[in-house]
C-alpha cells in the first residue's frame, strides 16, 4: 500500500489536512495528530487552544517547531513508521522547567476513550509507540502536562502591579524634591491589584447605597456641598476614615473578605484606627509604597508617571504657578503659558463653571501599567501615616506607626499646594485623615492573592 508522508511539523503537512495514513496490516489506516493540549482540553479543539497564553494557538506552534510553554527553546515531535509501530521521539528542552510529557491514542477522539502509552524513552529524550496492528482509524496525541499556574485573572477596572524592588524617593538630577522624598532607597513590595482609576462618584454611590441599609450608616453623600461634575468625576470631600470603610462595604457587596477591623471586628461606623489585614482580598487604601512604585509605571528615575521628567496640560489636569503671571515657576513645567494669565492657570479643558475643576477619569494617557491620573485630578489617601523614610532595602513598607496625618500622593487639579511640583512620583503630602477636601479623592488597591 502506498503511504502518505509523516506529519513532522511543516507548515505544509498541516495544510494537507493533519492526516498521515500508514501501512499496518492488510488494511490502510488513518492517523490524526491532535498534537498539544492540556488535560482539561479533547478532540479538535486542542488545535486552538493556547496553554502558554502567546497568542500562538498549538496547530501554530506546532507548524513553528515552537515549544508550546517556551517556544523559544523548540520543540518538533515526529510520529513515523518503525518496526510494525507508529513511533513518536523528541528530546525535552533544557530550559524548559515544570513539564511532563505523556502520549494517547484513542479510536474515536472521545473525551473518554484516551488510552495512554509509556514513554520507553528517557528523562530528557521521550519515545512513545503505538502497535500498528489492526484496522480502523487510530488517533495519536501528545499531551504536555505543566506545574505552571495561569496567570492570575485580574478584577475588572484594576491593574495586576508586579512583584519586584524599585527605588523610591527624589531622584531627579538635580534634585527638585524636598528632604521628605529622601533618602533615596531600594523597596520591594508584593504584587497587587490596583484601580487603573480614582473611584468615581458614581462607584461610590453604588457602594454607599449597599452600606446604607448593610451596618455602613455613616458613609456620606460624597462632594461635600459642590455640584457633581459627573458620575464618571472622582468623588472627594471624603474623609479617610470613610474611604476606608467604603472600602470594607464594597469587600462584602462583593463577597470578599474585607481587609479592616476594629477590635477584631469588621470597621463599619465610627472614626477608630482601624486594622488592616494585608491577607485578606477585600478593597483597600494603597500603602505609599505601592502607590509609588505603580505610579512610576516601571520607569526608572523619572520625574512623572509617563517616563519623562517634564509636564503639561496635556497630560494631566493640575494648575500651572507662576509668581510674576507670565513664566511658569517650575522648569520642568511645560505648558504654553497665554499673556496675562494669573497666579494659578488651571487646565483650560476643565477649568469651567463652578468649583472643582476636575476632569472624568482617563481623560488622559496611562502611564506603564495602565493607569490614569496618578498625576494631577484628584490627591489620593494612602494608608501609611506620615513619617520620615528610613535608609536601607525595605519590604512592603507600611509607614509610621503612629502620627497626626495620613500620606496623600498625586498631585490635584486645583491652586493649593498642588502644582506641577506636587504632580512629582516622589512627591509626598499629608493631611489630617479627618480632612475633607475638594482636591482628594482615592483609588483602591486589593492584595494579589487567590
Amino acid at each position: 500500500m502506498k503511504s502518505k508522508p509523516s506529519l513532522i511539523g511543516g507548515a505544509a503537512a498541516l495544510v494537507m489536512g493533519l492526516l498521515v495514513s500508514v501501512a499496518g496490516g492488510t488494511a490502510q489506516e488513518d492517523w490524526r495528530l491532535i498534537y498539544f493540549g492540556t488535560t482539561a482540553n479533547f478532540g479538535s479543539a486542542e488545535n486552538g487552544a493556547d496553554p502558554d497564553w502567546d497568542g500562538l494557538n498549538n496547530l501554530l506552534e506546532f507548524a513553528f517547531g515552537l515549544h508550546p510553554r517556551q517556544p523559544s527553546a523548540g520543540l518538533a515531535p515526529q510520529w513515523q513508521p518503525a518496526g510494525g509501530n507508529l513511533v513518536c521521539s523528541f528530546a525535552q528542552p533544557p530550559t524548559v522547567a515544570g513539564i511532563t510529557y505523556g502520549a494517547e491514542w484513542s479510536s474515536a477522539m472521545d473525551p473518554g476513550s484516551w488510552q495512554p502509552l509509556a514513554d520507553t524513552g528517557t528523562a530528557l529524550q521521550h519515545t512513545f509507540s503505538l502497535p500498528m496492528s489492526g484496522s480502523g482509524a487510530k488517533f495519536v496525541r501528545l499531551k504536555i502536562i505543566s506545574s505552571e499556574s495561569p496567570p492570575p485573572l485580574v478584577p475588572s477596572g484594576f491593574a495586576l502591579i508586579p512583584a519586584g524592588p524599585f527605588q523610591m524617593g527624589d531622584q531627579s538630577n538635580p534634585l527638585v524634591g524636598t528632604t521628605a522624598e529622601l533618602p533615596v532607597h531600594e523597596v520591594e513590595v508584593s504584587a497587587f491589584y490596583l484601580g487603573k482609576c480614582e473611584v468615581t462618584k458614581e462607584e461610590w454611590d453604588t457602594v454607599r447605597a449597599w452600606g446604607l441599609v448593610h451596618g455602613y450608616p455613616d458613609l456620606p453623600a460624597g462632594n461635600g456641598d459642590y455640584a457633581s461634575k459627573g458620575a464618571n468625576h472622582p468623588v472627594h470631600s471624603i474623609t479617610w476614615f470613610e474611604m476606608v470603610k467604603w472600602c470594607n462595604a464594597r469587600s462584602e457587596m462583593e463577597g470578599l473578605t474585607p481587609c479592616y477591623t476594629v477590635a477584631s471586628a469588621t470597621y463599619k461606623t465610627g472614626s477608630s484606627v482601624p486594622d488592616c489585614n494585608w491577607s485578606a482580598n477585600g478593597y483597600r487604601l494603597p500603602t505609599e509604597a505601592e502607590w509609588e512604585k505603580a505610579a512610576r509605571g516601571g520607569a526608572v528615575g523619572k520625574n512623572f508617571p509617563w517616563g519623562t521628567d517634564t509636564i503639561s496640560h496635556s497630560q494631566a489636569n493640575y494648575a500651572v504657578r507662576s509668581s510674576n503671571g507670565t513664566t511658569n515657576d517650575f522648569s520642568y513645567d511645560v505648558t504654553p503659558r497665554p499673556p496675562g494669565t494669573v497666579y494659578s492657570y488651571f487646565n483650560p479643558t476643565y477649568a469651567v463653571d463652578a468649583f472643582p475643576f476636575s476632569s472624568p477619569v482617563g481623560s488622559f494617557a496611562a502611564n506603564g501599567y495602565g493607569l490614569y491620573d496618578v498625576a494631577g485630578n484628584m490627591l489620593e489617601w494612602c494608608w501609611d501615616w506620615h513619617g520620615s523614610y528610613a535608609a536601607g532595602f525595605q519590604t512592603d513598607p507600611r509607614g509610621a506607626a503612629v502620627g497626626p496625618h495620613r500620606v496623600c500622593r498625586g498631585g490635584a487639579w486645583y491652586n493649593y499646594d498642588s502644582f506641577a511640583h506636587e504632580c512629582r512620583t516622589a512627591n509626598r503630602y499629608n493631611r489630617d485623615p479627618m480632612n475633607r477636601d475638594a482636591g482628594i479623592g482615592f483609588r483602591a488597591a486589593r492584595s494579589s492573592v487567590p
